[in-house]
């Protein structure tokens, strides 16, 4: 299992560790982005960082499942969000926080960026993940 680090030193995240430490011997799964699109393609929650939020990670949570995974074993993630304002950030990162995601807690890296890959996207996730076994 992943030791998850607060540095004493420096200043407290919020919500996320600054570290995320394995011992030899765990498997290791680098999953790609997860998007917000259903399982027909549709893009979920057009204009709505929120919704998009969840749908991410509905997406991310079925593949972790498939590989034998959870979000609680997240080590790791980047959080994109096509935002205009700091606000459309925040109101991403409290659906994350509200997560399984936030179990580690992991370590995580949220970023505003101007444009993602399919049309309308606002939020997308990378993430490694422990797998038991």
């Amino acid at each position: 299992m992943a030791q998850h680090r607060i540095v004493p030193s420096l200043f407290p995240p919020p919500g996320y560790a600054h570290a995320a430490v394995l011992d030899a011997g765990e498997r290791l799964a680098f999953l790609a982005g997860s998007v917000p699109l259903d399982a027909d393609g549709n893009l979920v929650g057009a204009g709505d960082h929120v919704a998009q939020a969840h749908q991410v990670l509905g997406n991310l949570t079925a593949a972790l499942t498939d590989i034998g995974s959870e979000p609680g074993r997240v080590v790791a993630s980047t959080v994109y969000v096509v935002a205009a304002v700091e606000q459309d950030l925040y109101d991403v990162w409290d659906v994350v926080r509200a997560s399984g995601l936030s179990a580690g807690p992991h370590t995580s890296t949220l970023l505003g960026v101007s444009m993602l890959g399919y049309p309308g996207q606002l939020v997308e996730i990378t993430a490694t993940a422990t797998v038991p076994g």
